[in-house]
């Protein structure tokens, strides 16, 4: 409990306006455990964004982290090893899903406003081409076994667009929501995409990939579903809702519910760590709610982890146990990316 107590008198001083909330503190040192499940160790400051702070992606061969700065209309290029913002990719129309894809190395980045993705090349950022999706593409995603680029786009009439990256071209058929697609998952072997559409009530869509078929999973009450993770090994889905601010597993064969439980509010982003079997869930009330799966049916909450107001979208580097997390700008404080440590 020292440590702790010292950890976070030392951001205390440190964070001016980012201060942590009395109450947050409270509930991670509720836990009992005397390290959190996720340590604060460094705050990048990315000078200059104004704004919120959108979706991330990573290069991981080059140490780099893409940050999606919306209201910036930029994209902030930072080095994580050496802790800094290396370039500032000008230019875009409110950006929010970047995805970088290694075998190829480009980076694609979904824009709000004008309705396009753009293509950058991964090692000089230099824009390569634009690729129209008309309405609002946003979450994007990349799937290795089809050498494919998944797109979630438009609003009322919704859906989920491919992109071949050999050519950057669209291809292929889009497969129909009902909605604008928020976040969503593309199964590596089991043939369906999960997506979070929270216009069409209370259901988690599953579409089958071969025959375009869509099938409802309820929420049961609850709604707006934005974030979502995938355990596919053991058949879970995470999807996070804000009204009311819950966790639901789903079985990824039936689709039925098989676990709920409180977590962060506001979330926009989480994770799986599947080296851990833990869930990160990031939510803009100030705390990111780490939860552990003890089997595929049974979850608790391992702790409350304290960030500030407004942080809601991150990235989780698997290979360094990092999750890096987006904390707008504040008063005379710039927008950060604070870097917490994974703790066995």
């Amino acid at each position: 409990m020292k440590k702790l107590l010292a950890v976070s008198a030392i951001t205390l001083a440190g964070l001016g306006a980012f201060a942590f909330r009395g109450a947050h503190v409270a509930k991670a040192q509720s836990t009992g455990r005397d390290i959190l499940p996720l340590q604060l160790e460094e705050e990048i400051p990315v000078p200059g964004v104004a704004g919120r702070l959108d979706h991330f992606t990573a290069d991981v061969k080059r140490k780099r982290l893409f940050v999606s700065a919306l209201g910036n209309n930029t994209v902030e290029v930072i080095d994580t090893f050496a802790g800094r913002v290396i370039r500032s990719i000008k230019g875009l129309s409110q950006p929010q899903g970047p995805l970088y894809v290694p075998s190829f190395d480009k980076l694609y980045v979904a824009n709000a406003e004008n309705g396009k993705m753009n293509v950058y090349d991964g090692a000089t950022y230099t824009l390569k081409k634009t690729i129209d999706f008309g309405v609002d593409p946003d979450n994007v995603r990349y799937d290795a076994a089809s050498k494919k680029i998944f797109v979630g786009f438009g609003q009322e009439d919704g859906g989920i667009a491919m992109v071949d990256p050999a050519t950057d071209e669209r291809v292929g058929q889009v497969y129909k929501t009902e909605g604008h697609p928020e976040s969503f998952q593309v199964e590596a072997s089991g043939g369906h995409i999960f997506v979070n559409v929270p216009d069409a009530g209370m259901v988690v869509e599953s579409i089958d990939r071969k025959t375009g078929a869509v099938a409802k999973w309820p929420l049961k009450g609850l709604k707006g579903n934005y974030a979502m993770a995938l355990n596919e090994e053991d058949h879970r889905l995470f999807t996070v809702t804000r009204k009311t601010p819950m966790l639901v597993v789903l079985d990824t064969q039936t689709g039925n519910e098989v676990a709920r439980l409180r977590a962060a509010g506001e979330c926009d982003d989480v994770y799986f760590d599947a080296s851990r079997k833990r869930i990160y869930v990031i939510g803009g009330e100030g705390i990111i709610s780490v939860i552990q799966q003890k089997d595929p049916d049974h979850y608790e909450l391992v702790a409350n982890v304290p960030t500030t107001v407004g942080v809601r979208t991150g990235y989780y580097y698997a290979k360094r146990d990092r999750l890096y997390v987006g904390v707008p700008a504040k008063g005379n404080e710039p927008a950060q990316v604070w870097t917490f440590e994974a703790e066995d």
